[in-house]
């Protein structure tokens, strides 16, 4: 069984590799194009960073850890965990976006939180996979 430390390593270096590709290679020109005057001039390093760092413990814990508990097979738990939180996190985000920020698209809403659906599943998903592999 992997210690807690690998178990958030390998999320947190699947994470920044898929949302970094996300928004690097697709999403940051849709951001800029929808969201325009919203965005900040300067980019919140600091901001990023926490939320880089905060979020694959959340999954760590609440879908990672519960998949691989579940014993062989695919790491459905974990897909199913993820995705569930993924749209809870993405949702509160974006939905008190929608309602309180002036302009805020509801595209953006959208594909926010389709992306953070499946990007916490297949994050958790995989995790389970490699920490299995792992171990």
């Amino acid at each position: 069984m992997a210690g807690p430390l690998l178990t958030y390593g390998v999320t947190l270096l699947l994470f920044l590799v898929i949302d970094g590709t996300w928004l690097g290679a697709i999403a940051g020109g849709l951001y800029r194009g929808q969201l325009g005057t919203l965005l900040a001039e300067r980019f919140n390093l600091a901001a990023a960073g926490v939320f880089y760092l905060l979020y694959p413990v959340g999954l760590s814990v609440f879908a990672v850890s519960p998949g691989l508990a579940e014993t062989g097979g695919f790491p459905l738990r974990a897909l199913l965990l993820g995705a569930l939180l993924g749209l809870t996190a993405y949702g509160t985000y974006d939905l008190t976006n929608l309602a309180v920020v002036r302009g805020w698209p509801l595209s953006i809403t959208l594909i926010d939180l389709a992306w953070g659906t499946a990007l916490s599943a297949v994050v958790a998903a995989l995790a389970v996979v490699i920490l299995r592999a792992l171990s």
